[in-house]
């Protein structure tokens, strides 16, 4: 199972264990209008964005037939837990979380 988190910087680091991924989140404290996030990528397509202030985006761009969710104001824990359960594969977890402003973006004509 392959994936990759980006830093704030957009520098790439392959297949980061829990103490990597807490370094990369910490990172956040260096985000700007520029550089806002930080990510991970899971090989399915499956993307989980972090950003200062707790809000998490949720999608996967190789699939338009759901458009991303997002959750406010998840605790640094959270996302870590959330972070993990990416690396391992375990997408139906992530994806079961309750994520807002979801809508089928076929159905708009998207």
């Amino acid at each position: 199972m392959s994936y990759f988190m980006y830093d704030v910087m957009g520098g790439t680091v392959d297949e980061p264990g829990p103490e990597t991924m807490r370094r990369v989140l910490d990172g956040l404290v260096e985000a700007d209008d520029e550089h806002p996030d930080v990510s991970m990528t899971h090989e399915s397509g499956w993307c989980l964005s972090a950003f200062r202030g707790g809000l998490l985006v949720w999608e996967n761009p190789d699939d338009d037939s759901l458009g991303p969710g997002e959750m406010r104001e998840v605790a640094r824990e959270e996302i870590l837990r959330l972070f993990g359960l990416l690396a391992a594969g375990d997408v139906a977890a992530v994806e079961a979380l309750p994520w807002q402003n979801r809508a089928c973006l076929r159905c708009l004509g998207g």
